[in-house]
This record gives structure tokens, C-alpha cells and sequence, in this order.
């Protein structure tokens, strides 16, 4: 069971909750949304507010929908859902309807126009705030280079935190 939880209530593992958990990102509307797995990203404080930080490469499917929505949600999973999130990782929306291959149900969102999933632990309703493209001449590490073997590098949103829902694990003690 999924409840309502503050900005500063929110207990977040900051490597794990991105590595091991991943999320899914939707942007959109209930009409017409796309959403991808993403396994980069943060969640802070910036600007005097909460906010979620993703990362969308402009050959993604879901990038258009980033740059044309004002609204994006992010979804974790229990560990059953894993699958599911390979799945909604490795098809792309462009190519049919990859989220009736998964268990995951959208819904409405609460204080977002961008569907949510019902089978989600922990949800994060955003307003997109800001947005800049990464440019590889500021890259000081020939680490990060070499994740862009193509140069599709990825376009940075920012997206104010409006709304959270989750489970206990996620509730700060």
C-alpha cells in the first residue's frame, strides 16, 4: 500500500534507488504517453525546492515526449516487476505498444497531467522546471566519453517534485 509522503520525509538510497531499483519515466498525457527505464538520474534540492534530475539520449522515443510535455512522472518497483521494466528498457514505444507486453497498469496521476502505474512503490509527479543539453567539450573524465561512442549525447531535465507516493521503505523513520 502506496500513501501520500512530504518532500522532507522522502528516504531515498541515492545510488541504489537508481542502479538496482532503476525507475520509469513517462511523459505525456493519459491520450498519448511513452515511457522508458531510466538508470541515471538524482534527487535533491535545488532552487529551493525538491526536485528529480533525468537524462533522455534524442534517439529515445520518449525524448520527444520530454521536450514537448510540461509534466513527467517517475515509478520504482517492487523487484517482481523487473521484467517488466527490462521490457519497457529494451522496446521502443515508436514500435507498438511495449507496456501491453509488461504486468503494469497506467493510471492517472494526482497533481500531474503524465500517467502514473498502479503496481509503482513509490511515485514522483514533476513539473519539467529546466533543461540543458550535456556538451561533451565540459566532460573531464575520459570515463564519461566513452559512454557516448555515437556522440547521441543526453539532454538534461530537471523536474520539480509536486507530488510523492510510497511505500513505508520510503518514509522516512
Amino acid at each position: 500500500m502506496i500513501g501520500p509522503i512530504k518532500a522532507k520525509d522522502l528516504f531515498l538510497p541515492a545510488v541504489d534507488i537508481w542502479f538496482k531499483r532503476w525507475f520509469v519515466l513517462t511523459a505525456g498525457d493519459m491520450e498519448k504517453f511513452n515511457s522508458m527505464t531510466v538508470a541515471w538520474g538524482s534527487v535533491g534540492g535545488m532552487w529551493e525546492m525538491p526536485f528529480v534530475q533525468v537524462v533522455v539520449r534524442p534517439t529515445r522515443h520518449t525524448f520527444s515526449f520530454m521536450n514537448e510535455s510540461a509534466t513527467f512522472t517517475l515509478c520504482s518497483f517492487p523487484a517482481k516487476y523487473r521484467k517488466d521494466l527490462a521490457v519497457i528498457g529494451s522496446k521502443s514505444g515508436r514500435d507498438g505498444d511495449k507496456i501491453a507486453l509488461t504486468k503494469l497498469t497506467p493510471m492517472k496521476s494526482k497533481a500531474v497531467a503524465t500517467p502514473c502505474f498502479r503496481e509503482a512503490d513509490l511515485i514522483l509527479e514533476c513539473r519539467k522546471i529546466y533543461w540543458q543539453d550535456l556538451d561533451d567539450r565540459n566532460f573531464l573524465s575520459a570515463r564519461i566519453a566513452a559512454q557516448y561512442p555515437q556522440m547521441d549525447y543526453h539532454r538534461v531535465f530537471f523536474g520539480e517534485i509536486l507530488r510523492i507516493r510510497g511505500s513505508r521503505e520510503f518514509r522516512r523513520k
